[in-house]
């Protein structure tokens, strides 16, 4: 579903000439799709009351999410789906690794291991022959 993100959310870029808009309308029909599950689903709306007691650093997931969408908008023109993706995903394992080793934001805790380090090794190999070939 990754490259499909990308690759649909540039396009609706070139229509709106601004890829930070075609984030934007990204985001409302993602809102809309989500707020029609929920509905139909009967997830109850007042439990959102409830958020008023998240934790400061609850509230950054859309932040995070913003700036993703924003910026593989931006780049896939620049250096395509393959390496704009490759990309994300070696950034992903990177931060994957560092939050399990220190047990960021509250998750179990799971050692950095030679294993691990070969993982993230051979993900970073895959963007350099993407890069190259």
């Amino acid at each position: 579903m990754l490259p499909l993100q990308v690759g649909v959310n540039a396009k609706l870029a070139d229509s709106v000439a601004s890829p930070l808009l075609s984030a934007l309308l990204s985001f409302c029909v993602g809102t809309l799709a989500l707020l029609t599950y929920v509905i139909i689903t009967g997830v109850p709306l007042a439990n959102a009351a409830n958020a008023k007691n998240a934790s400061p650093v609850a509230w950054v997931g859309g932040l995070l999410g913003a700036f993703y969408v924003a910026m593989s908008i931006i780049l896939l023109p620049k250096l395509g789906v393959a390496m704009t993706v490759s990309l994300i995903i070696a950034g992903q394992m990177l931060m994957s690794v560092v939050m399990d080793h220190f047990g960021l934001l509250g998750v179990p805790v799971r050692e950095i291991s030679l294993a691990r380090i070969c993982g993230i090794v051979l993900v970073f190999v895959g963007v350099l022959l993407i890069k190259r070939y």
